[in-house]
C-alpha cells in the first residue's frame, strides 16, 4: 500500500503562464504528468502527482495554473491556484528567461534594471510568506519555444538572478525544464527544506513505549467500510507495531472479554470517539484512555488550539451557530458521527434550536464570522498544513475551533481525564 496523499510533503509549482511549470513537473516526475503547450493557460485546475524524492521521502507535486491568467475564467483558475496553497508545505516559484518582462526578445536590459521582477511575482511571494510556506526560487533558463541558453543574454540573466535573490533572500536554482538539466538541484533543495521535526511526528506521540500493550476499541458499524478498517485505525496499528508495541484489537461489545484474556491491564486504550463514554466506564481502574480523533488532533493539527476551542462549549446558548466540518466526502449513514451523532449530542445538551451547518471535503467557508464554534473531524484525509491553515483562519476571525474527539470527551465529562499525546 502506497503512502496516503495526506502523509506526503505537498510541493506546489507556481509561476506565470508559460513559465515552464508543467514541463518542470514532468521533468521532476520523470514522466508526462501535465499537458505542455505554448498556448497560455493550458493548465487549468491543479494537477497532482505523487512521487518519492531522495532525502524528502513521499511527496505530492502540484502543477498550478499561471497566476497571471486573465479574464473571468482566468480569475477562477487563479483562485484554484490560491486554494492549492492551503495544502502546500513548500512552493517552487518558477521564473523564466523569455517570459513577459524577463527575456531579451521581450524587453531591454535597461528596462529590466528599472522595473525588476513583475509585481505579480512580488504579490504571490508575499502571499506565500504570509501563509508560512517555504519557497524555492527556480530560474528556468529555456523552454521549448524560447532561445537556447547559448544565445541568451548572460548579463540579463545575471540581473534577473540578482532580482530573484533580492526578493526571496535565496539564490535561485537554475534549471532547464525542457531538458531536465538541473533537476537534481531542486531535489536537493527540497530535501534540505524538509522539516526534521515533521519527519519525527508520530500519531501516538509520547503515550506509548516499546513493549507496551495497547488495546484498540474499534466499532464495526455502518460507517466502517466492509472488509476494511478506516485509515486512522490502520495507520495507528502500523505505528504501534513499528514502535515495538503489542496491539490488541476489539469491538466495544468484546472489550470486557478481551480485557479478561490479558495478563494485566493494557498500558493504553485507544478508542473510537463515538464510544468514549462506554470505554471510559469499562476501563480497568487507572488505565489511560485516549481516542483516535484526539491522537489525530495532535498529529494533523494543533492540539492546544483544539483544547482551547473546546472551552467555547461551556459558553454555547440554545441559539448558537455551530459548523461541523469533515474531511471525507461520503453519503451519510444512520450512524454517521459528524452528521448524526455529534449533532444529536449537541442538541441533547443545548436544545433542538441549536443551529448546525455541516460541510465536507474542501468546502470550508472563507467567512466564519457567523459561527460560535467550529468542530473539525480528525482530518485523516488532509495533510497537516491544510488543517493548520484552517485553524489559523478560524483564529484570525476569533472563532474557536475544536475536534470531534475533544468535543465528545467534553460531552462525556472526561476531557480533563483522558490522555493527551505530546510530540
Amino acid at each position: 500500500m502506497e503512502t496516503p496523499a495526506a502523509e506526503r510533503l505537498h510541493i506546489a509549482i507556481l509561476g506565470a503562464r508559460n513559465s515552464g511549470k508543467s514541463s518542470l513537473v514532468n521533468a521532476m516526475a520523470g514522466q508526462t504528468v501535465s499537458l505542455v503547450s505554448g498556448i497560455p493557460g493550458t493548465t487549468t485546475d491543479p494537477v497532482s502527482k505523487a512521487m518519492e524524492i531522495p532525502g524528502a521521502g513521499a511527496t505530492v507535486l502540484i502543477d498550478t495554473a499561471g497566476f497571471d491568467d486573465e479574464g473571468e475564467l482566468g480569475a477562477l483558475r487563479v483562485n484554484r491556484t490560491g486554494n492549492s496553497l492551503d495544502k502546500a508545505d513548500i512552493a517552487i516559484l518558477l521564473f523564466r528567461d523569455g517570459s513577459t518582462g524577463f527575456g531579451p526578445d521581450k524587453i531591454s536590459g535597461r528596462r529590466l534594471k528599472k522595473t525588476g521582477i513583475d509585481d505579480t511575482y512580488r504579490e504571490w511571494y508575499r502571499i506565500l510568506s504570509d501563509k508560512g510556506i517555504r519557497v524555492i526560487p527556480v530560474l528556468n533558463t529555456c523552454a521549448e519555444d524560447e532561445l537556447s541558453p547559448d544565445t541568451e543574454d548572460a548579463g540579463l540573466r545575471t540581473a534577473l538572478k540578482m532580482e530573484i535573490e533580492k526578493l526571496t533572500g535565496l539564490e535561485p536554482v537554475t534549471v532547464n525544464a525542457a531538458t531536465g538539466e538541473g533537476i537534481q538541484a531542486i531535489y536537493d533543495a527540497i530535501a534540505a527544506m524538509t522539516d526534521d521535526t515533521q519527519r519525527a511526528r508520530t500519531i501516538t506521540g509520547d503515550l506509548v513505549n516499546p513493549g507496551d500493550t495497547v488495546l484498540l476499541v474499534m466499532p464495526q458499524d455502518s460507517e466502517a467500510p466492509k472488509g476494511r478498517l478506516i485509515l486512522p485505525q490502520v495507520q495507528t496499528i502500523r505505528e504501534l507495531l513499528d514502535k515495538g508495541c503489542s496491539a490488541v484489537c476489539c469491538t466495544p461489545e468484546t472489550m470486557s472479554a478481551t480485557l479478561g484474556k490479558l495478563a494485566g491491564s493494557p498500558d493504553l486504550i485507544i478508542t473510537d470517539s463515538q464510544v468514549f463514554r462506554e470505554v471510559w466506564q469499562a476501563r480497568p481502574e487507572g488505565c489511560r484512555v485516549t481516542s483516535f480523533s484526539i491522537l489525530f488532533a495532535a498529529y494533523k493539527g494543533d492540539l492546544d488550539a483544539f483544547i482551547r476551542g473546546a472551552e467555547a462549549l461551556d459558553r454555547l446558548a440554545p441559539d448558537s451557530h455551530i459548523l461541523i466540518t469533515e474531511a471525507c466526502t461520503h453519503i451519510p449513514a444512520s450512524e454517521d458521527i459528524g452528521r448524526v451523532k455529534i449533532p444529536g449530542m449537541l442538541k441533547h445538551h443545548f436544545g433542538d434550536s441549536l443551529n448546525i451547518d455541516i460541510v465536507s471535503g474542501s468546502d470550508f467557508p472563507d467567512d466564519l464570522s457567523g459561527y460560535d464554534l467550529v468542530i473539525h473531524c480528525g482530518a485523516c484525509m488532509f495533510n497537516r498544513k491544510y488543517v493548520l491553515n484552517r485553524i489559523r483562519d478560524a483564529a484570525g476571525q476569533n472563532v474557536p475551533i475544536t475536534n470531534y474527539g475533544i468535543a465528545i470527551a467534553w460531552a462525556a465529562g472526561i476531557l480533563d481525564k483522558v490522555s493527551l499525546p505530546g510530540q
